[in-house]
Order: C-alpha cells, then structure tokens, then sequence
C-alpha cells in the first residue's frame, strides 16, 4: 500500500485516481473547484490545499491542463513543494513544456526529492479502461519505483530518458496524431467529393498500408458525423503549441504541424473548440465547400 497525494482531478485524473483507489493504496486529493465526492465515497481523502495533500504522501501526482497550472500546483503557496520532505517523488502527468520541465525537476530536486515527467496518451477513455501510454523522463531509480502506480492506469509504459524527454515524446505524439487526422480527412473528403462511398472508401483502405488508429477511430467518427469529444480540439491546440514553440526554442520549422494548427484555429474560429478533435475535418469541408456525407 502507497500514500500517494493526487493533484487535479478533472476528466483524466478522476478514473486515473479510482484505479489507484481500486488497487488498494491510500489517496490524498486536492482540486480546484473541489474533490469529487465520488472519490471520497470510494476511499479516498479530501484536501484543503495540495502541500496537505503532498505531506501525508510518498508520492505525488499532478494530472492539470497545462504549464502555468503545473507551476502553480508546485509552487504557489500551499503548493506541493511547501508540503515536500526529502526521498518523496513528483510525478507530472500532465502534457506541458518539455523546456519548463527541466526548469521544475531542478527546483524539486534541490528540496531532496525526484521528479518524473510522465505525460500520457489515450484520452478519456483510456484513462477510464486503465489503457493510456505513458512516457516517462527522469531517474531510474524514481520510474522503477513509481512504475506499479503506472501499471494500474496504463499499458504501454516507457522510460524515454531524462528529465523533459517525457513531455518531448508526448509533443512528438501529438504531432503524428494532428497530422494524420489531416490526412485521414483530406482522404475521406476526397473520396466523397468523387462520388464514392466514404465509409466503404475507409473500410477498404483498413485492409491495407494506410490502415491506423485514427483511420479506425477518427475516420468513423468523420464519417458518422460523431464529433462529441474524447480529446478536445482546445487541448490539441495547446500540445501543437508547445511543439511550435519548443521548435521555435531549437531553430526548427515545422511546417505541417504549423498547418495543422491553422486548421484546429479554424474550427475553434467557428466554435469548436470543445468538438473532438478529429473534428479538423470540417475546416477541411469549408475549404472544399463540400461535406462528407
């Protein structure tokens, strides 16, 4: 049984918290607005702030939107780094800077304590089935210690590298991902404007070289017209931003994920961006004047 403190508790981190409860470790949970109720029925216990949260635990958990709120979940007063003592370890799960995220192990680590960067990938749903992937930047020693908490909310678990090389691959992630949304879509689209059954066009194509997870998924939903989201086209704007800006950072163009980004800017432009993010499709249906139908 662990003691680990729980820091953000939205659509990711409240199934990612149960299945820690599940296993049977004790849980310390803060919030901004607050705890879910649902959480404490089932065992775990409600904070006032995040450092009483940090000092009843071994290991800490961060899972909030973006940069500034990881900066503030750590080191605002009442933060986690005020609840810190040494040999605990914070793990961020959140996707950020991966050039912040040096800038935070550095401040962790010198109040005695490790720092994991452990970004994930697989949305709501795998958060609720327990299937997300993770990849981890930081020590050994801290991952190894830290990986059954990962196995109990994710399949494929990796240790990337150091510090910051966690939240680079999960920029890298998103980047394939935004891109082959595009090109699922520019696709489909095509087919349909040719006259040829969209949905067959993708079953076909899953039989060969072409086939994905987002032609299977994405493609279904642009089909069907199922644009509920799973993975918000808002948070998909903030990961390409920080792989624009980190390649910004390294002197690096980029220039079909900066297409990608006008796209997503598109549909936020006509109000969506809380549409799933496979939703892309539709800055593409405005450009052609056509939808698939």
């Amino acid at each position: 049984m662990t003691k680990i403190a729980f820091v953000g508790l939205g659509i990711m981190g409240v199934p990612m918290a149960k299945h820690l409860i599940d296993a049977g470790h004790d849980l310390f949970l803060y919030s901004i607005p607050a705890v879910p109720a649902a959480l404490v029925a089932a065992g775990g216990t409600a904070c006032a702030n995040s450092a009483e949260a940090t000092r009843q635990a071994d290991i800490v958990i961060v899972m909030v939107p973006d940069t500034p709120d990881v900066e503030a979940a750590l080191f605002a007063e009442n933060g986690i780094a005020a609840g810190l003592s040494a040999g605990k370890i914070v793990v961020d799960m959140s996707s950020i800077s991966p050039v912040a995220t040096k800038d935070f192990a550095k401040r962790i680590e010198a109040l005695g304590c490790a720092y994991l960067d452990a970004p994930v990938s697989g949305g709501e749903v795998g958060a609720r089935e327990a299937s997300l992937t993770i990849m981890v930047g930081g020590p050994e020693k801290a991952f190894e210690t830290v990986k059954p908490l990962f196995e109990l909310m994710g399949r494929n678990i990796t240790l990337v590298g150091g510090n910051g090389d966690g939240q680079t691959t999960k920029v890298a992630n998103q980047i394939i991902v935004a891109l082959t949304i595009e090109a699922v879509g520019e696709a489909l689209l095509l087919a349909s404007k040719a006259g040829a059954d969209p949905a067959r066009v993708r079953k076909a194509l899953m039989g060969g070289f072409a086939n994905s997870r987002i032609l299977e998924l994405h493609g279904d939903r642009m089909v069907k017209r199922t644009f509920e989201p799973g993975f918000r086209i808002a948070l998909h704007q903030k990961d390409l931003n920080l792989a624009l800006s980190t390649a910004k950072a390294l002197g690096l163009s980029l220039p079909n994920t900066a297409t990608a980004q006008e796209l997503f800017n598109s549909c936020a432009a006509h109000g969506g961006s809380a549409w799933d993010h496979s939703a892309m499709v539709k800055a593409l249906e405005l450009l052609a004047n056509h939808e698939i139908a």
